[in-house]
C-alpha cells in the first residue's frame, strides 16, 4: 500500500513538473522554475532564533531582541540573494555524444549569465538512476539534496558563457534520454536551498555492446564486391605492355612481333574480393541482441582495416563502401534496430 501511494504520488508531482517546466532545448530560470526551500542549517538556525526570542521575552532584554530581529532580517535577505543566485541563469542543450551500451555519453551543455551579478557555487548534476529513487522518500530534496551522478561545481562570471560537459551511464541499445537536469545552490549563507529541475530536449544514441565473434563465413563476397590487381594471377585478360625482362615467354604478343611491332607482354589481372558482407544470418546460432552484438564487433573491426563492408539485417540493407560515414551509418542500423520510432530509455 505504501509503494503504491509512493508512486501514485510520485506520478502526480512528475506530471506537474511537465506542466510547469515543459522539455525544451533552452530554458532561461525564473519565478516559474525556481523552488526554494530552508536548508537543514536553515532550520537549524530558525530554531536559535526561536530560542532567543523566547529568551528575549523571558527577561525583557532589549539587546537580545535586537539581536533576535537581526538575525531574523538576514535570513530574509539571504531569502532574496539565494534566488537572485540562479535567476536569469539560461541552459542550453547542445549535443550528446553517441557510446556504446553500458558506457558513458558526454552531455554538452551551456550556461549563459544575463545579469550582471553571475552565479555562484551551483551544483549541476542529474539524479541518481530510478531504481536507487524509489529506495528513498518522494520529498527528501526538501531538507537535504537528493543524490545525483556526474555532479560538478561551477561559477558563471557576470554577462558570461560557461561550456560543460557532464558524462553519465547511458542504458541499453537506442536512444537515451536523461531525466531531468538538476541544478541547485545554498549560497551565500547556506541557510536555503534553491533549485531547478529542467528537462532538456536531447539525446544520445546508444550503440550494441560489441562482442567478439569468429568472423562469419562468405562475409568476403565474391570478385563482383572487390577489385582486380593486374600483373597477377589468370583470371581475365588485362591489356597488352612492354616486355620486360623475365617476362613469361607464353605471354609474348607474337602476333604484334611479327607485324613489326616492338616486342610486347600480354597482362593478367585476378580478382580480390575486398568488399565484406555483414548478413543477419551469419549470426543465427544467436538471439538477437547478441547478434546485434556480433555484426557491431565486426563493423568497428572492418573499419579499423580500412575494408569496405555492406550490411543486411531485416529491413535494411547499406551497400559497401568504407569510412567513418559507413561505419556511423551501420552502427546507427544496429542502434535503433527493432525501436519504435520516437522511443527512447532513461
Amino acid at each position: 500500500m505504501t509503494s503504491t501511494w509512493s508512486e501514485f504520488l510520485s506520478q502526480r508531482w512528475s506530471r506537474w513538473l511537465d506542466r510547469r517546466i515543459p522539455r525544451s532545448r533552452s530554458v532561461t530560470l525564473s519565478q516559474r522554475q525556481i523552488f526554494i526551500f530552508p536548508s537543514r542549517t536553515g532550520f537549524f538556525f530558525a530554531l536559535c532564533l526561536l530560542v532567543m526570542l523566547i529568551a528575549a521575552i523571558n527577561y525583557q532584554n532589549n539587546m537580545s531582541y535586537a539581536l533576535t530581529f537581526l538575525l531574523a532580517n538576514l535570513f530574509v535577505v539571504a531569502v532574496l540573494h539565494t534566488y537572485a543566485n540562479l535567476s536569469g541563469l539560461t541552459i542550453t542543450a547542445v549535443s550528446a555524444d553517441h557510446a556504446f551500451a553500458g558506457q558513458r555519453s558526454g552531455f554538452h551543455l551551456r550556461f549563459s549569465s544575463t545579469n550582471k551579478r553571475g552565479h555562484n557555487a551551483l551544483l549541476v548534476g542529474w539524479p541518481e538512476a530510478k531504481e536507487a529513487r524509489r529506495r528513498r522518500r518522494l520529498f527528501t530534496g526538501l531538507l537535504s539534496s537528493p543524490a545525483m551522478i556526474a555532479v560538478e561545481e561551477i561559477d558563471i562570471a557576470p554577462a558570461a558563457t560557461l561550456d560543460l560537459v557532464l558524462h553519465i551511464p547511458v542504458g541499453t541499445r537506442g536512444w537515451y534520454r536523461p531525466d531531468r537536469l538538476r541544478i541547485e545552490s545554498t549560497y551565500p549563507l547556506g541557510l536555503l536551498r534553491c533549485w531547478t529541475w529542467i528537462d532538456l530536449d536531447f539525446r544520445a544514441l546508444v550503440y550494441p555492446t560489441p562482442l567478439v565473434a569468429a568472423e562469419p563465413k562468405g562475409a568476403a563476397g565474391d570478385a563482383l564486391d572487390g577489385r582486380w590487381l593486374a600483373g597477377t594471377g589468370d583470371d581475365e585478360f588485362y591489356g597488352i605492355r612492354d616486355y620486360r625482362a623475365g617476362d613469361n615467354l607464353r605471354r609474348v604478343y607474337w602476333k604484334g612481333l611479327a607485324r613489326g611491332q616492338a616486342l610486347q607482354t600480354k597482362d593478367y589481372a585476378s580478382a580480390i574480393a575486398d568488399a565484406r558482407w555483414l548478413d543477419w544470418e551469419q549470426f543465427s546460432g544467436l538471439d538477437q541482441e547478441r547478434r546485434l552484438s556480433a555484426l557491431c564487433h565486426w563493423v568497428l573491426d572492418y573499419h579499423r582495416r580500412e575494408f569496405e563492408f555492406g550490411l543486411r539485417v531485416p529491413g535494411l540493407e547499406l551497400a559497401p563502401a568504407s569510412g567513418d560515414r559507413q561505419r556511423d551509418a551501420a552502427l546507427r542500423a544496429l542502434a535503433l534496430f527493432g525501436v519504435t520510432e520516437g522511443s527512447v530509455t532513461s
